[in-house]
């Protein structure tokens, strides 16, 4: 007994000295390599080498006879743990999900790698469009598109985009992988990323400054889309705030879809590129001083209200501002003054850094 005693002792000193290294501690949700060990009634039996024995049983069994049914003594597959050790020290295993948890490996491998895969797109919704990759559910958001997918609706309506994004349904798309969450069944991908690479190369021709002849492809509530001349696979964006000096809500108030124009590159990052029209047209504010003079009187149309005011069309480059405190709050101006109607006021600061025109109403 002690002999016997004293060499398990000195085997697993030997094991601790040597191999500790070797030593791995199963988690639940781990995926092993089982090798059937033997059938019973109720129950399968795998070896798992270092791991010692599992145990496939129950409502376990029932539901993973399909991905056993062909396989013999000897034979291996992959199963999931489920309890690495229960009370009878079997490693409790689990054959049901075994092929969603490779499914999950492999895109996991997919983004890591930063590869390239073309997916069907099988639905859409105004968030973005749906698709399978490996059997698992993914999602391409709206703002993950392509330049040339991107659903260029003027006025953003979520029911526009809806539909023009149910028109890439059944299209196959080239995407990368950007997110992968099984504990939450996220799989969420770019098309963005795939085409970035491509841009980028041929970016690499362009500089910031640089003016470049081009046309409106898309217009949409924050900007205008501006591809590229002479070279079509680039579509860069020119922000509603690079598109005039003067203020404007919509940006089909200056441009719309074919229009021919020359931009200016004011940025190049990440393979997008950003362009401005309005520095290359002449600074209305540089001689405001010139045109309007603190403390006269000029005719001025109500543009539009925000919360802390009125803008006020003095010209049509020039637009100023009357502070809602001149009325008491939002309501009672809205008595005084009304949108579209012209009225007179009187200048009390010009400011041309800024770009700001504080008016008073004539009383």
């Amino acid at each position: 007994m002690t002999s016997g005693t004293n060499r398990v002792n000195s085997q697993l000193g030997n094991l601790l000295k040597t191999g500790a290294n070797l030593v791995t501690i199963l988690k639940q949700g781990d995926l092993v390599e089982a090798k059937l060990l033997k059938r019973a009634p109720r129950a399968v039996y795998f070896d798992l080498g270092n791991f010692g024995t599992g145990i496939v049983y129950g409502y376990e069994l029932m539901n993973g006879q399909d991905a056993i049914k062909n396989l013999e003594v000897g034979g291996a597959t992959t199963a999931k743990v489920v309890d690495p050790e229960n009370a009878e020290g079997y490693v409790e295993l689990s054959l049901r999900e075994v092929g969603k948890q490779k499914a999950w490996q492999e895109v996991k491998e997919l983004k890591e790698k930063g590869e390239v895969v073309s997916v069907k797109i099988t639905g859409a919704n105004s968030g973005g469009l749906m698709t399978d990759i490996n059997q698992l559910k993914a999602f391409l958001p709206v703002s993950q598109l392509s330049t040339d997918h991107f659903p260029k609706v003027e006025d953003g309506n979520k029911d526009k985009i809806s539909e023009e994004l149910k028109k890439l349904i059944g299209a196959e798309l080239k995407v990368k992988i950007i997110d992968v969450n099984p504990r939450n069944y996220k799989l969420i991908l770019s098309e963005r990323e795939s085409v970035s690479e491509n841009v980028k190369e041929l970016l690499n021709k362009y500089k910031v400054g640089d003016l470049v002849d081009g046309t409106i492809s898309g217009v949409a509530d924050f900007g205008a889309f501006f591809q590229f001349a002479d070279n079509p696979a680039i579509e860069g964006l020119i922000h509603i705030s690079e598109l005039s000096h003067r203020l404007i809500e919509n940006p089909k108030d200056v441009v719309k879809i074919g229009d021919a124009v020359k931009a200016k590159i004011v940025e190049i990052k990440d393979g997008r590129v950003s362009l401005s029209i309005k520095v290359l047209q002449p600074n209305p504010w540089d001689k405001v001083e010139e045109r309007y003079k603190a403390g006269e009187t000029y005719k001025g149309t109500v543009i539009r209200f925000n919360p802390f005011g009125a803008f006020i069309g003095l010209d049509s480059e020039i637009q100023g501002l009357i502070h809602v405190s001149e009325f008491g709050g939002i309501d009672e101006m809205k008595k005084k003054i009304e949108q579209g109607k012209s009225y007179d006021f009187v200048i009390d600061s010009i400011k041309p850094a800024e770009k700001r025109i504080i008016l008073k109403l004539k009383k």
